[in-house]
């Protein structure tokens, strides 16, 4: 049998890879753990009492703070595990123990350091998180290593085009709606929740022009009106506000509410005009994004607003029920008159409002309709036309048929859009088709 003598320099060598080793095993549960750990749980936990539960707190409220410097220490560990393997195993068996110390040693890493740990932080993320936020809170905390953590990556923000020097982890909306869905197919939200999310997530993105009453649909009172008149709009539409105008709808002056009408009518005002009960409007750009509009509105308690174009006119006007319609879908009250956005028609087409957004058209019929100047399927198609419509007007784009099935005035009320058929394309739906 072949004796191994050692000396006293390679019995520390095996001491500090077993360190090297068993430290990587912790800090691999950590990573795990800790990534796997939410928010709501961490605080929870605290709350609870836990050993750990503050740490742990303070570590989830901040991750990229403890990721990267946890990340550099394992890779070191395991760099310098490798090393110190190496050395060692030419130092007693020459260049053939080498070679068999390192497959050994991927397996034995990949095996104790990797799998196993991570697989057991995955069984018992509570734990594992539990267990590792004290050491790691006290691992952060150690200066160098996390100014030496942020200058390596904020090295790599440089090097990756499009990052700057923006601090990882980068997380895109794409990410976040699979994760949303990963959770749904798991049972851990509903389809709901994740719709509201998505929706949350676009309304970032959306501006004041694609959630507005247009001008074309405002209603609104002349300031010379009497009360008892204005009254009458108010019963017929059910509103509870009114834009009130001068000269004309580009000159709008303030907004009357239904109930400061309803007490002058009682007190027998009802002759006034409606200029004597006007509050100050609000007005704001069509370009506004919508979430700084919701916060403007519930910062100044406002409900309405007028909508004014880059020429100063008026576009139309914008209620906070418009804006929270836009994060949980319609809110229909006894006063409206609804109308089915989306009718589905035979043989693929279906019949929708003429302001629905190109976006909410490609989804819904899996096309990839042009974007431009317009936001809605009417204003496409006024695009594709070049000219007024009227009823029986046919444009041809992406693949679709698009027929303007009522027009009121110079108006698109309602759109067909169905596969476009094979029969010879008339020239005015040609020259449409070529202007997109």
């Amino acid at each position: 049998m072949l004796a191994v003598v050692l000396s006293g320099a390679e019995v520390w060598m095996i001491v500090a890879i077993v360190v090297l080793l068993g430290l990587s095993v912790y800090l691999a549960v950590a990573e795990t753990g800790l990534t796997r750990m939410t928010k709501a749980r961490a605080r929870a936990l605290a709350q609870e009492q836990h050993r750990g539960g503050d740490a742990l707190v303070g570590l989830i409220a901040q991750p990229e703070r403890f990721l990267n410097p946890v990340l550099l220490v394992i890779l070191s560990c395991q760099l310098v595990q490798a090393i110190l393997t190496g050395i060692l195993a030419d130092r007693l068996f020459g260049a053939w123990g080498v070679v068999v110390a390192t497959l050994l040693n991927v397996v034995v890493v990949f095996v104790l350091a990797e799998a196993a740990p991570k697989t057991w932080a995955i069984q018992h993320p509570e734990r594992a998180a539990l267990l590792s936020a004290r050491p790691v809170a006290t691992l952060v905390r150690f200066w160098p290593l996390r100014v030496l953590s942020q200058g390596l990556i904020g090295l790599t923000n440089v090097i990756l085009p499009g990052k700057g020097l923006k601090r990882g982890p980068f997380v895109s909306e794409e990410e976040l709606l699979a994760l949303a869905d990963v959770a749904v197919q798991e049972e851990v939200i509903e389809a709901e929740e994740r719709e509201l999310i998505e929706q949350i997530i676009e309304f970032g993105d959306t501006i004041v022009r694609e959630v507005m009453v247009p001008r074309t649909d405002m209603v609104a009172v002349p300031r010379d009106l009497r009360v008892a008149d204005a009254m009458e709009v108010v019963l017929l539409n059910g509103f509870s506000r009114l834009p009130v105008f001068g000269d004309d709808i580009d000159d709008v002056v303030g907004i009357v509410y239904a109930k400061d009408l309803m007490r002058a009518e009682r007190d027998g005002g009802d002759g006034r005009p409606v200029d004597t009960l006007v509050h100050l409007a609000h007005f704001v750009p069509e370009t506004k994004p919508v979430s700084a509009m919701l916060r403007e509105m519930q910062a100044e308690k406002v409900h309405m607003a007028i909508v004014i174009d880059e020429y100063g006119g008026t576009a139309g006007l914008v209620t906070l029920e418009d804006l929270i319609e836009e994060l949980v879908g319609e809110i229909v009250d006894e006063f409206d008159r609804e109308e089915p956005t989306v009718e589905p028609l035979g043989g693929g087409a279906v019949r929708v409002s003429a302001r629905m957004p190109i976006d909410d058209v490609n989804e819904l019929v899996h096309a990839d309709l042009p974007e431009g100047d317009w936001d809605t399927v009417g204003g496409l198609m006024f695009h594709l036309l070049g000219r007024l419509p009227v009823e029986g007007d046919c444009v041809e784009c992406d693949g679709r048929e698009l027929h303007a099935e009522r027009v009121q005035g110079r108006r698109i009320g309602r759109v067909r859009i169905g596969p476009a058929s094979d029969r010879p394309t008339s020239p005015d739906l040609r020259r449409g088709a070529e202007r997109s």
